[in-house]
Formats: C-alpha cells, structure tokens, sequence
C-alpha cells in the first residue's frame, strides 16, 4: 500500500469555527466526504471535541488527562485513513500517515520510530510557516517592490556619508515606475540581482545515524560549508519581483517563533495515523517474522505512552498526541497485539464492508465525488459529460461484483471501474467533433461486462 503523508493548511478562521464544534456537528462535517461508518466518525469526533475541552481546564488537570487513542478495525477502502484526514483538516492539526508494516523492514527497526514524530513536526513547521506567510505576504510585496524600484531608478549620484539615497531619487519619476511596474509595461526589462544560492557538500551517511543527527552535528562542526554565498544574476523584471518577495517574507518570519509554536501545536493537536498495524500483530514465544512484529510494537509503545522525542526544533512531548491506528485484522486480531499497546488504544470501532448501495452515494453524493471529478476534467477539453442513474447504480453494480469475486478492496475498485468505463472517452476527448457525452446504462454495460465475466483478466486490469 502505498505510503503518504498531509499536512493540512486552514485559514485561522477555519480554527475558531472548529473549537466551537458539538461532537455532532463534527460528525456532519464529515458525512460531507466519507459515506457511512457512523460509528467511527462518532468516536473521532468525541475524541476531538474531548482535545478542545481539554484546552479549557486548568494547565494542572489539564497536563493529566491522556488521549483516547483510537483502534479502527475494517477492510481497506473503506474509509479508516480518510476519516482521520478530514478530522485533521477540521481541526488544522498536523497529520502524518505512517504505516506500521514499513518498520518491519531492514534497517527500520529500533529508534527509527520516532521518525514518525519528527515527520508530524516537519508538517506543522510548514503549517505554521504558510500562515505566517499570509500575514506578511502584503508588507513583503511592498518591500519587494520598493527595493525593484531602487535598482530600476538609482540614485542620482552617490550619497555622502550619512545622506539618505532616497533623498536623491526624484519622487514623481518613482511613482510613475511604480505604476507601470504595477501596469506590467516593465516586465521585458532586465535586472542585476544579488541572489543567495547555498552549496550543500555531499557526504556519506552512516549507517544508524538518523539524517537530523548528521545535519545537526554537521553544522556545528563545518558551519563555514553552510553558510549562503551571493552572485550577481541577470533576470527579468516579474521573475526579480517574485524573489524579492520571497526574501521579505524570510525576513519579516521569525522562524524561532514559527519552531515554538509549531512544537506546541504538534504536541497538543498532532495526529499520528498508523495504518496495517495488524500487520504487526506478532505474539511472544514465537520465531522469524513474529519475533520482529513484536519488537516493532514494543519500539511504538513508548511513542504511544508519552515520551520525549528529539528534533532539529528541539524536544517534543508526545503525551498529547492523538493516535489512530488501522488495520483490517484479516489474519489476526486485536488481541495479538501486546497487552501493553492494546490498552494504549482503549476507543475500539468496527468500520463496516462496502456494498453497492454504499457505492452508489459514494459515486455521487461526497462533495468530491468521483462522478463529479470526471465531470470537471472532462470540462476542461470543453466537453459535457453526464451520468445517468441508471449508470451510476450499474457502476455500482459492477464495483461490487469485481470485489465479490476477486479481492475486496473496497470504495478503491469505484477509481479502477471509472477508469476502465471513461478510457475512451478520456483518450479521445480532444479531438470528438460531439462535446456533449452522456453515459448511460447500456454505455456502462458494453465497457465493463467483459472484464467482469472474465475473472482472470479482472484480477489484473480492476
């Protein structure tokens, strides 16, 4: 499965709105992309609603009480990871999906579980980081174009020592730069900047180190190899502009303020989600692959306890992040994981399989439904395509019969049907002399009854 990691960024205002969400209105939130599973949204909502009342206790209580962290059991595709993420976007905390299995892999084992930590930091870096950004982005424009102005319109002659350059500049001449700057009637002039460029030396890694180790030791030791040099460049004006802001907006961030409130924000609202956990699901007293399961849980459980994490920011806590772990408990079950991390995730939810009723509001009721998705791509070359529902419910039909006879997979089969239903269209798109495409039932059936009559072939093409 493949791996990946959000971080999500909301206006501040989006905040506010959040923390003053019911566990209800949460729920609703959510019923606006994810379809069904009622109970898991109740418990991620519950859980996020209890974070917000905890930020109103008294620090002393409030440093006491502990997370219920969150076991989903179900198969896949059928909602675990994208509930999380949209509580994570509902609540503009940091979010990292991580997943269990990969630290079952050569090399992974041991402290390199803090790795996830140090991941959800990095994003709320970067959220932090784009918010201050959006508060200066005005000054820094205005700076950026000041500073244009100067070199398009040098002084008069050299200063004196002690006079202001800007007394020389004709003001009125200024002016009418600035406006045919703004007007775009200076974009084909040529500029000498100073522009900054860092030369990075390469070295080789050792083996157990972690990359922060080496960045960090590395710049205390060869500070001088890190340093940024200047060189002079030639660029247009637009592009002199768009590197003029991005130094301002450098300038007027103070990134040790950005660090602080980013490891607090990681520390009080950070969500870590660990996917296939019951791939780590190994029991003592056994060998080979169980043996490093089980090891692999042991390195989580402090992480999932509370412990003290190092990072290039400093120390972080995680006593107070949220842990969602996923698995589809297939082969084992819950109870194999050990007892210590079992009770670290006391909030258990069964998500429920998808059918095709399930598929049939998936396809067209999620504020970004696929059904909606095509629709808009398709847009774009200038044509209008509709669905019938007549077609929305034999897709459905045929999602639900491919996962019947071959592996479920869930609300993913509806991504690999529409894909094989739309080949044509979506090849052909540019050049069809009709800009008006409707699919309907017979459409829906002549492109897929093949592949879903024979197995084989479904097994590798759906």
């Amino acid at each position: 499965m493949e791996e990946s990691v959000v971080a999500i960024l909301l206006p501040e205002s989006t905040q506010t709105s959040a923390d003053s969400l019911t566990p209800r209105q949460i729920v609703a939130e959510l019923d606006k992309y994810v379809i069904g599973q009622a109970g898991a949204k109740r418990a991620v909502a519950i859980a996020l609603r209890n974070r917000m009342r905890r930020q109103k206790l008294a620090p002393e209580l409030a440093e006491e009480i502990a997370p219920k962290n969150i076991l989903m059991i179900g198969p896949t595709g059928v909602g675990k990871t994208e509930i999380a993420r949209r509580l994570a976007r509902l609540a503009q905390s940091p979010f990292v999906k991580v997943e269990a299995s990969k630290f079952t892999e050569v090399g992974y084992v041991g402290r390199d579980v803090e790795s996830m930590v140090r991941d959800l930091v990095e994003l709320g870096i970067d959220m932090v980081r784009g918010e201050r950004l959006e508060e200066v982005r005005g000054k820094a424009a205005q700076n950026a174009e000041d500073r244009l102005l100067d070199i398009l319109l040098p002084p008069s002659r050299p200063p004196t020592a002690g006079e202001d350059p800007a007394a020389l500049r004709d003001n009125q001449t200024r002016e009418r730069f600035r406006e045919q700057l703004r007007a775009g009637r200076l974009d084909a002039r040529v500029v000498e900047l100073d522009v900054r460029e860092k030369s990075f030396p390469s070295f080789e890694i050792i083996a157990g180190s972690s990359v922060e180790e080496v960045d960090i030791n590395l710049k205390d030791m060869l500070p001088g190899l890190f340093q940024s040099k200047t060189k002079k460049r030639r660029v247009k004006v637009p592009e002199a502009l768009e590197y003029l802001v991005q130094e301002e907006e450098q300038k007027l961030i103070d990134m040790e303020s950005v660090a602080k409130t980013a490891v607090d924000r990681v520390e009080q609202a950070g969500i870590i989600f660990i996917d296939e956990i019951d791939k780590i699901a190994g029991r003592e007293g056994g060998q080979g692959p169980d043996v490093s399961r089980e090891g692999v849980q042991r390195d989580i459980l402090p992480i999932v306890e509370g412990t003290t994490v190092s990072t290039k920011y400093g120390m972080v806590k995680t006593d107070h992040i949220l842990f969602i772990a996923a698995g589809a408990f297939h082969v084992s079950k819950p109870s194999d994981l050990i007892p210590e991390l079992q009770g670290r995730f006391p909030i258990r939810v069964e998500l429920e399989a998808l059918g095709r009723d399930e598929f049939v509001r998936i396809l067209t009721e999620p504020r970004g439904a696929l059904v909606k998705q095509y629709m808009a791509l398709m847009d774009t070359e200038g044509i209008g395509l509709t669905f019938t529902d007549d077609a929305v419910h034999r897709i459905a039909d045929f999602a639900a019969i491919v996962n019947e006879n071959t592996e479920n997979i869930g609300a993913r089969r509806l991504h690999t049907v529409m894909e094989k239903l739309l080949d044509e269209i979506s090849f052909e798109g540019p050049d069809l002399p009709e800009k008006t495409v409707v699919i309907d039932e017979a459409y829906v059936t002549r492109m897929l009854s093949d592949i879903v009559k024979n197995q084989d072939l479904s097994r590798y093409i759906l």
